[in-house]
């Protein structure tokens, strides 16, 4: 399953939220849309549903209008909308049948996605008694209920403790291996980082990067190489680095940083030339990485400061 958005604008007034709005997500792998507040994620997100309709552009899932598919969607809303004095099981049959679905099977998968997220406890309990946490747990599995062919998770992690966080991670990663298509949204980069291939950055209504999070990693420089020293004397190391012959004309810097040392090529070709003259001068080291730039930066650089929210 494909879906593309393509040359998406909406105004509201005279505030203009998204301008010629492009990208494309597919099945078998996650999509981070990121942007600051105001950025227009939320539009966007509103504009696939079918909420309302964009000024002009399209939205399509494998070339049909994307409306004949929001049987099709699972959607995991920031703002929840559950309610909080009717018990578990009860709202979950009920929304299960305005999908479409048979009772008893609404009531079976509803108890199957909940002991895959330790909550199968709550099911006869009402929501209010809940953590917030466990209500984010409740929320989506029932956005998961009618095994949706496309998932928008926006901010799923939010309240979650890190054992209720891997429990989470543990069935996105599970959907997404099923061959949905899922579409995530977080303003906790770490978890975009790990669950998203694909990424795309708003920042004004318009587009500032988009595409395979690997590549965009590996279209930066890559010439700082991470050292981990095998006694730990991340000093001592950057030293011994320093004073290595003719290796030294190839370095723009070199910094011990914590029980790390950074060194830093004028040429990021000359990684071999480093490696080489570590093994000839037996500087004894546990580790070597290339690094990369995280997505924090990567959203900084494009779209400036995260907010308390993306």
């Amino acid at each position: 399953m494909q879906l593309e958005a393509v040359k998406l604008n909406k105004s509201f007034g005279q505030k203009h939220v998204l301008r010629d709005v492009s990208f494309g997500a597919r099945s078998g792998a996650a999509l981070g849309l990121l942007g600051r507040n105001g950025s227009g994620k939320t539009t966007t997100i509103r504009i696939i549903m079918d909420l309302f309709p964009a000024d002009s552009g399209a939205v399509t899932i494998d070339g049909k209008a994307s409306k004949q598919f929001l049987d099709k969607i699972g959607y995991l809303p920031e703002e929840r909308g559950l309610y909080p004095k009717r018990l578990i099981c009860e709202q979950m049959a009920y929304i299960g049948e305005l999908r479409g679905m048979k009772p008893s099977i609404a009531r079976e998968r509803s108890q199957s996605l909940l002991k895959k997220l330790g909550a199968e406890d709550y099911y006869r309990q009402k929501l209010m008694t809940l953590s917030k946490g466990n209500q984010q747990k409740i929320q989506l599995a029932i956005a998961l209920l009618n095994d949706p062919e496309i998932v928008i998770l926006d901010e799923p992690f939010s309240g979650l403790d890190p054992v209720n966080a891997t429990l989470l991670k543990n069935l996105i990663t599970e959907v997404t291996r099923e061959g949905k298509l899922v579409f995530f949204s977080s303003h906790q980069m770490n978890y975009v980082e790990e669950f998203c291939d694909d990424i795309c950055i708003l920042n004004e209504g318009q587009i500032v990067l988009s595409g395979n999070l690997r590549q965009i990693k590996r279209a930066y420089p890559r010439n700082r190489v991470l050292l981990t020293p095998e006694d730990g004397n991340a000093a001592r190391l950057a030293d011994r680095i320093m004073a290595i012959g003719n290796a030294g004309e190839i370095f723009a810097g070199v910094s011990a940083e914590a029980d790390s040392c950074v060194v830093t090529l004028k040429d990021e070709r000359d990684k071999n030339v480093l490696f080489g003259a570590i093994a000839a001068n037996n500087v004894a080291i546990d580790s070597f990485t290339i690094i990369e730039p995280t997505l924090t930066e990567i959203f900084v650089e494009k779209a400036g400061n995260i907010d308390e929210e993306v």
